[in-house]
């Protein structure tokens, strides 16, 4: 897959995840999808996003992986895309120790 490719892929996957996971949710919490990374050669992606408030990671994530199923459906319908990857999700760990350090260094 191309360079090109892969970036419009990931981005257009990252943009229905946000839209996919906003009108699925609760809204007991913000989920954010901050990156997608895709997996042997495009068969995968690996959506990372955010939870706010942090207590509420475990069960956001818990929704997400109940879904995955139901986003691949939606990417089904809401896009173009040739061949739809496997979808997971996983928390944003490289985000959540960035504020981290932001909140230490502000102190």
């Amino acid at each position: 897959m191309s360079d090109i490719k892969e970036e419009r892929m990931k981005e257009i996957i990252r943009q229905k995840a946000s839209e996919f996971l906003e009108r699925e949710s609760s809204g007991g919490a913000l989920l954010t999808v901050t990156n997608v990374k895709l997996i042997e050669r495009g068969t995968k992606a690996l959506i990372s996003f955010t939870v706010f408030p942090a207590d509420k990671e475990n069960g956001a994530l818990d929704f997400a992986k109940r879904k995955r199923s139901d986003f691949r459906d939606f990417l089904k319908k809401e896009t173009k895309l040739f061949r739809l990857p496997f979808i997971d999700f996983e928390i944003d760990l490289g985000e959540k120790n960035r504020q981290k350090i932001d909140e230490i260094s502000n102190m």
